[in-house]
């Protein structure tokens, strides 16, 4: 063998062993992400989990606003990612605890048993208007001794929150998309979507409980979004109302 078949052989070694060489690295990188957004997501490979559906309050039983659609299909995506499997389940068909399966419950209290259920036990520092049935009053957050209200089309509020069950490691985490119209749960959702990796980074599998502003939907939809604040602290301690009524 002469040298220039030689370096010819060569060449071509070292050209696959440096493409082996990369095609491990990328699938160890994609390995570790793929088990981060199933750690974050609560959803090892063929596990089960629930979307959890409201009604559309001024239609037939079993409709679903089309924002709400939206929204699943969403969350379908980002199950379908983590090698995982969804249950669609009307929410007042659900009577089971949380923490065996991954639930995402989609829906203000007025249109969701459940959402309301998760909200008087889990954030009971949460207020919802569910009273008011137009008006600015109509679905208007109160955490924190705020007041948040509905301008629709110009500015709608929606709480996107990732909790778990007591301190149990190996607990299922339960999300909820609580917004004042259709149309902010999607965006919650789409922001879920687009942030869980910095989410993920920033509280790891521990809960959380945002509140987002969903700006101009009317002419940007559910895309233009922004972070008002990191309620948790506020969404789970009690009530002043509650908590003093409870102490008399």
């Amino acid at each position: 063998m002469n040298d220039d078949v030689r370096n010819i052989v060569l060449g071509v070694v070292a050209a696959g062993v440096s493409a082996a060489l990369g095609w491990l690295a990328r699938t160890y990188l994609w390995r570790r992400r793929l088990r981060r957004k199933q750690a974050f997501f609560g959803l090892p490979d063929h596990s089960e989990s629930l979307l959890v559906v409201n009604r559309n309050a001024g239609g037939p039983e079993l409709s679903v606003m089309r924002h709400d659609v939206f929204a699943l299909l969403e969350l379908s995506a980002l199950i379908k990612d983590c090698n995982a499997h969804a249950q669609v389940v009307a929410h007042d068909a659900t009577q089971q605890g949380f923490g065996e399966r991954t639930e995402f419950c989609l829906g203000g209290p007025s249109s969701n048993r459940r959402m309301a259920a998760h909200l008087s036990s889990l954030l009971p520092g949460v207020g919802v208007n569910t009273e008011a049935e137009s008006g600015p009053e109509a679905g208007a957050f109160h955490i924190g001794g705020e007041d948040y209200r509905v301008e629709s089309g110009r500015s709608e509020y929606v709480l996107l929150a990732r909790l778990t069950a007591g301190n149990r490691g190996e607990a299922r985490p339960v999300f909820l998309f609580c917004g004042q119209r259709a149309i902010t749960n999607q965006a919650a959702t789409r922001y879920l979507a687009r942030g869980h990796e910095r989410l993920a980074r920033k509280y790891g599998s521990g809960s959380f409980v945002l509140l987002l502003k969903v700006v101009n939907s009317q002419a940007y939809g559910p895309d233009v979004v922004e972070l008002v604040a990191d309620v948790t602290r506020a969404a789970r301690a009690p009530l002043p109302e509650a908590a003093a009524a409870a102490a008399s």
